[in-house]
């Protein structure tokens, strides 16, 4: 087991490096670490990267704390979805490497009903094997705490307890949508003491005429849990990842005060039925409210801080010894069926999408030394966290780990000034890249940033796209409305041997032809026929026997579905438990048309997925084991 090894790590620590050595000088002993994550929190969603029109959403917190903070104007998710950034921000390893490059996963491929396309298999989430800076820190003697949103991985094995946190709070807070009878209309907090969003006798921004001093905001469960960790344990350095639910869809706030506040600002009428905001830009009032709640929840945070004495460093505030990361999970998400929730422009699209809109994102950070008040524009992936955050404390971990790291140690960014990102061998960060085989054309794509320009792969066509984002410094395309492959082809070359390389290196799983939808198609007539599948019950061995005169296959691999144990309620029926199908290997015999495959005790259901030379998928039978 993992946690065994990390416990034999723990002990024999002083025989590790992180590899990591540039650790800042200063006299603080262990500072603490807080990661502020947002979800679908785009890069124009906030007050620090204004272009063109300003942010119609009130962040004043998010403003204040930039004022200690450097704002990196280039900073990035793992991902333009969910689920593979936050397993990225806390294992250090790109989306492609874990695997986990969307969310929802954990399934049987199939395509979309409306494309030709089987987009690969990806795991649900981390497992047990997987090694996260919660474990790293609470190797080095932090007290580790989740708060809010986890969605890396839904079984027992796969909770946050589980992955290295002491402390885990993951209920939605006040992010709960209304239910039943209630609508967003009228499902808002009260200053009842049985409300179980009461409303705060404290009043906090905005300040209007008609409530001068403030308004007050509905108990939120996610931010009470983190201002709670923070009190218990700030006689040890600490480590507090906290995940919010917002901005994410549901569209909704129980804060009535704040919703009529937007509404005064955007010219609209309070609204008095439930329907769809479908009005352009930024002038949806539930999600500029959604906004300045999460605003609201960083600054009760921050507040706590620098009010607090940290008891390990005298005359000091946890302000004054605590690195903020203040980022979004991946670009905002613009729309939702009919309703219009925000505006990413001048960035291109949002979330599901590799274009700027859909994985730049808002990334303040501040802390012990770090310069106040500045921004850089050099390119900064979450993915830098974790080693940068293993040199700020000063924490080891074997080697085996930090040398699997893809992010890089921007420590000399923040302490010292430095204007570029290194690696460990004095090499300049060049570009970064994403993956994303899923959806329909336009998204199924992987990207990379290089300097001035982006360029694209399109999985279905073939084809590649180049932009040019700036231009001497200065804004060009942001909007990556100018197609200029055809006239950089030498661009184009040097930047599309990179991405295939880093595809390549990464085994990065591409889009599979659907067999049933390319009926037309000359080599569909080649695909590999399954002449036998059988299980061995004593041995647990299942094997697949092919029919000889087919394609080559080029990739196979087994799926095995497992669940969490099944639990009765009182009246002795069953309890819904959740199940996800894992990846086995499998071995294939000389002639390449028989394959087997163990089949764990664990396992419920199991069959085998073929990919033949022509990228045609081929599944076997999905068999359930008694």
């Amino acid at each position: 087991m993992k946690h065994n090894k990390l416990v034999a790590a723990l002990v024999f620590l002083a025989f590790f490096s992180s590899n990591y050595s540039h650790s800042q000088e200063n006299d603080l002993i262990k500072p603490n670490i807080i990661i502020f994550y947002a979800d679908d929190l785009g890069w124009q969603d906030v007050e620090l990267n204004d272009l063109d029109e300003p942010c119609a959403w009130d962040t004043p917190n998010i403003k204040e704390l930039a004022k200690d903070a450097i704002n990196f104007t280039n900073g990035y998710s793992p991902a333009p979805t969910c689920a593979p950034s936050r397993c990225a921000i806390l294992t250090g390893l790109h989306p492609a490497k874990t695997g986990i490059t969307n969310v929802s996963g954990g399934k049987i491929p199939k395509a979309h009903r409306s494309s030709q396309y089987i987009s690969p298999y990806f795991p649900e989430g981390l497992m047990p094997e997987h090694f996260t800076i919660a474990e790293a820190l609470k190797m080095n003697g932090y007290k580790t705490g989740h708060v809010g949103k986890w969605h890396a991985g839904h079984l027992k094995i796969q909770s946050s307890t589980n992955q290295g946190f002491d402390f885990a709070h993951e209920s939605r807070g006040a992010h709960q949508g209304p239910k039943g009878k209630n609508n967003r209309t009228n499902f808002f907090a009260t200053h009842d003491e049985d409300d179980k969003y009461q409303l705060s006798e404290e009043k906090y921004f905005p300040f209007t005429k008609e409530s001068p001093n403030g308004i007050s905001y509905p108990k939120d469960a996610v931010t009470e849990n983190a201002l709670q960790f923070i009190k218990d344990n700030k006689e040890e350095p600490f480590f507090l990842y906290l995940a919010h639910w917002m901005v994410h869809y549901p569209i909704h706030t129980k804060n009535r005060e704040l919703l009529q506040y937007y509404c005064d600002k955007l010219g609209v009428d309070f609204p008095t039925e439930d329907v769809p905001m479908t009005s352009g830009g930024q002038t949806n009032p539930y999600f500029g409210a959604m906004v300045t709640t999460l605003d609201w929840s960083l600054g009760r945070v921050v507040d706590l801080l620098k009010t607090t004495d940290d008891p390990r460093n005298p005359g000091k505030k946890l302000y004054e010894t605590t690195y903020i990361f203040f980022s979004s999970d991946n670009g905002g998400a613009e729309q939702r069926k009919t309703e219009i929730m925000s505006d990413n422009a001048p960035l291109d699209k949002g979330k599901k999408y590799t274009e700027e809109g859909g994985i730049r994102v808002p990334m303040l950070i501040s802390g012990p030394n770090i310069s106040k008040g500045q921004t850089q524009d050099m390119l900064i992936n979450q993915l830098d966290y974790f080693p940068t955050i293993l040199n700020l404390t000063n924490s080891q971990i074997p080697s085996e780990y930090s040398a699997d790291f893809d992010g890089l140690d921007i420590s000399e960014v923040l302490l010292e000034g430095k204007s570029e990102v290194k690696d460990n061998n004095g090499n300049v960060r060049e570009d970064l890249w994403w993956h994303y085989p899923y959806g329909l054309e336009h998204q199924n794509q992987s990207a990379i940033r290089s300097g001035d320009y982006k360029l694209y792969k399109k999985f279905m066509t073939g084809e590649y796209l180049l932009y040019r984002l700036y231009k001497n410094g200065k804004r060009h395309d942001l909007e990556e409305q100018h197609n200029i492959a055809k006239e950089e082809p030498t661009i184009v070359k040097a930047l599309s041997e990179k991405l295939e390389q880093y595809i390549k290196d990464y085994d990065a799983k591409l889009p599979y032809k659907e067999p049933s939808k390319f009926k037309s198609d000359k080599n569909v007539a080649a695909i590999p026929v399954i002449a036998t599948n059988t299980f061995n019950a004593a041995s647990r061995t299942a094997t697949v026997q092919l029919e000889q005169g087919k394609s080559k296959v080029i990739e196979s691999y087994a799926l095995v579905k497992i669940s969490d144990p099944v639990k009765r309620t009182n009246k002795g029926k069953k309890k819904k438990v959740r199940s996800t199908y894992l990846k086995v290997p499998v071995n294939i015999s000389n002639n390449g048309l028989e394959f087997s495959y163990s089949v764990p005790e664990e396992a419920i259901e199991h069959g085998l997925i073929l990919i033949d030379e022509n990228r045609f998928m081929v599944k076997s039978e999905f068999k359930k084991v008694k």
